[in-house]
């Protein structure tokens, strides 16, 4: 696993924790974990990416570390979908844009 993605799952398996008063995972399950998603995206409006970020680091915490099996029924509210669209041109349109360009191109060091 590389070290940021540890250090994200540091992170929400900490926040997953505290959120449930330090009480130990292992005595915890689905329906904790369901809260705690739904927490995320009710109280904390975060991103979809960030709520699967989220699960994914719980998952990683019960599957891999406490070698735990989930009876994984987990029915959070999930947190919207971004309706964000990117700009994306294509290299005609950029061309385009290149050549109404003008003055002197300085690169700056």
């Amino acid at each position: 696993m590389l070290y940021q993605t540890e250090k994200t799952y540091i992170y929400w398996i900490r926040r997953y924790i505290l959120f449930h008063n330090k009480r130990h995972p292992k005595d915890m399950g689905s329906k904790e974990i369901e809260e705690f998603l739904t927490h995320l995206a009710v109280h904390e409006n975060v991103a979809a990416s960030t709520q699967n970020q989220a699960l994914h680091a719980v998952l990683f915490l019960y599957k891999e570390v406490l070698k735990q099996d989930l009876d994984l029924q987990v029915d959070a509210v999930r947190a919207k979908r971004s309706k964000y669209l990117p700009t994306v041109l294509t290299q005609d349109e950029v061309i385009l844009i290149i050549h109404k360009l003008s003055g002197v191109h300085q690169l700056s060091i």
